[in-house]
């Protein structure tokens, strides 16, 4: 194994890389989470639970409470099994569509619905509230048991689904049969090796990422892509996206009815596009600083020597955003004003409210990812997607299971499911800074974080922002994309719009039921809390996307001549994005 040149300097000691190893070998066994994070967190609450008398009575007397609820709801159904009309003990949470279905009414599925969700809410109410527990550790209890509760839940199994029972008789079994052979084709899927994309409906170059266009630069780490232009003139300005280097980059470049790449291009727009290199073993050293230099720093450079602007307008993706931030603030350190402005999507600059990720992210469950990391070389795509389903897994595994794998139902295709499948690895070392450096310390909102050996501040940044913030987001709360207010000096717009990390962001217009909310406050004005902008800006039905173009389009410049497009070379979409 190659020497470790990172964060672990005692490594060349044997017994250190010992350590490193068995760890490794242990996250393979437990999916990559640290024990020692799980048994602080269960060590603190059941501590602190010995600790509170008058919590564990409260307990016990609700526990009385909801036995003796629910035998008088089950007696009532029982004796006249036909009537649905008994009022409902407790009543599932409004994302909760377990059990909506007129089936769930009749006994003695209703009785057992409802004794599922009166233990769903005991548990709530015995994991939270407990005092002097850290409420780090509270919030891991709190997400654990309830994977726990989701994965018992009477929908996901045969024998309790009335929904699934019925199928089967209606059926005639085949149902079943063809859940079996939806599981048989998913876990064909998992073999590691095999890459699904090739049979897909949305196939990269070929449905998905189908804009027009070359790529002019690449280096060891991304490939600049320019579009072609779909109008005679051009705005003057062009105008750069930075993606999250996590996934692919087509999710901005998607169907052509769902392309913001093909959106802008057709207003009139020079568009150029970051594709990260899917990072291999051999890519382990590979910095944040890396990624800011070979990406952003480099794609700017390409863009001004090649169409001659003074200025570009940058866009950035989640963690793209992040990274372009980083780069803007440094620019502006160095004097450097080649920025036009920012559009910040989903981006999140300050770490201390991080959302449910954080659940993953502590110094014991950093360490034990490092190991994990220090051993391969990088994270792998199946580790990170894992830890994103389990935050949705009503939506994501078992409602998707229960539909394929009991029902037997086709699995719905989209484009953005077909992105959302198709991820990319992180190097151990950018992996291991971005951890450590936002989510751990957060020394970008803190003034701690260093480019060329100097500290940053986004304070420094002076030019226009446009921030995006999607309502239900669970990677990058809008709460928390909001602190981009407070961390500059800058005029701030900002957009509130329905749907989450992603399906937010992908909002053509036309697009049913979505809705934003918008407003520009300048740093001259008085700083206004995230709760109270939501409650006083108006809200907006339909795509997010005009607004914004109408707010690029004042700081683009006046239309000219497109630039010109190379005759030769690579075309879109390029190699680094159809690496599996």
């Amino acid at each position: 194994m190659a020497p470790l040149r990172y964060d672990y300097p005692e490594s060349d000691n044997d017994s250190a890389r010992l350590d490193l190893m068995s760890n490794a070998w242990l996250g393979k066994m437990s999916g990559n989470i640290s024990p020692a994070a799980m048994f602080n967190a269960y060590t603190d609450w059941i501590t602190h639970l010995a600790l509170s008398p008058t919590k564990r009575v409260a307990l016990l007397q609700k526990a009385w409470q909801n036995w003796e609820r629910w035998s008088v709801y089950n007696r009532a159904c029982c004796n006249d099994s036909e009537n649905t009309s008994s009022p409902a003990c407790i009543e599932p949470l409004p994302q909760d569509r377990r059990f909506s279905d007129p089936a769930w009414q009749q006994w003695p599925f209703n009785a057992i619905s409802q004794g599922f969700l009166l233990q769903q809410q005991w548990w709530h109410r015995a994991t939270t509230g407990v005092r002097g527990l850290s409420q780090h550790h509270e919030d891991v209890v709190t997400f654990t048991v309830r994977q726990v509760l989701d994965m018992l839940a009477p929908s996901n199994f045969f024998a309790t689904n009335p929904v699934v029972q019925q199928a089967t008789v209606n059926s005639g079994g085949s149902n079943l049969v063809q859940g079996a052979l939806n599981a048989m084709s998913d876990w064909r899927k998992s073999v590691p090796g095999q890459h699904d994309n090739e049979n897909s409906d949305f196939r990269v170059g070929k449905e998905v990422a189908v804009t027009p266009g070359k790529v002019v630069f690449h280096n060891k780490l991304i490939e600049l892509i320019q579009y072609a232009p779909a109008s005679k003139t051009v705005h003057a300005v062009p105008l750069l996206f930075v993606p999250a280097w996590i996934m692919k980059y087509y999710i901005l470049d998607l169907s052509p009815q769902n392309s913001l790449v093909k959106y802008l291009v057709d207003l009139g727009y020079t568009v150029y596009m970051i594709s990260w290199k899917n990072p291999v073993a051999e890519d382990r050293e590979l910095s944040m600083d890396d990624y800011r230099r070979l990406g952003v720093m480099a794609a700017i450079d390409t863009i001004v020597a090649q169409t001659g602007s003074k200025q570009i307008n940058a866009v950035g993706y989640c963690l793209g955003g992040t990274l372009l931030s980083i780069a803007a603030a440094s620019m502006a350190r160095d004097g450097d004003n080649r920025l036009a402005s920012m559009s910040l999507f989903a981006s999140q600059v300050d770490f201390e409210e991080p959302g449910e990720l954080s659940l993953f992210i502590d110094e014991s469950q950093v360490s034990f990812l490092e190991a994990v990391m220090w051993d391969q070389g990088y994270l792998d795509t199946k580790q990170m997607a894992g830890a994103f389903q389990l935050l949705r897994s009503n939506d994501l595994i078992w409602s998707r299971r229960l539909h394929q794998y009991l029902l037997g139902l086709p699995e719905q295709k989209s484009d953005l499911m077909a992105w959302n499948a198709d991820a990319t690895r992180m190097p151990y070392r950018m992996h291991s800074e971005y951890l450590r450096q936002l989510f751990l310390k957060n020394d970008l909102a803190e003034g701690r974080y260093l480019t060329d050996g100097r500290p940053i501040s986004l304070t420094d940044i002076r030019l226009p922002v446009f921030a995006v913030g999607t309502v239900t987001d669970h990677v990058a709360p809008w709460r928390s994309v909001f602190k981009i207010h407070r961390l500059t000096d800058t005029d701030v717009t900002f957009v509130l719009t329905s749907g989450g990390h992603n399906a937010g962001v992908v909002s053509p217009p036309g697009h049913p039921h979505r809705s934003y909310q918008i407003a520009t406050h300048t740093d001259k004005q008085s700083m206004v809390d995230a709760s109270a902008w939501q409650a006083g800006v108006e809200r907006h039905e339909g795509s997010w996307w005009p607004a914004w173009e109408a707010w690029l389009r004042k700081r683009s410049g006046k239309r000219v001549a497109p630039p010109p497009m190379p005759t030769h070379g690579l075309a879109a979409p390029g190699k680094y994005v159809m690496q599996p």
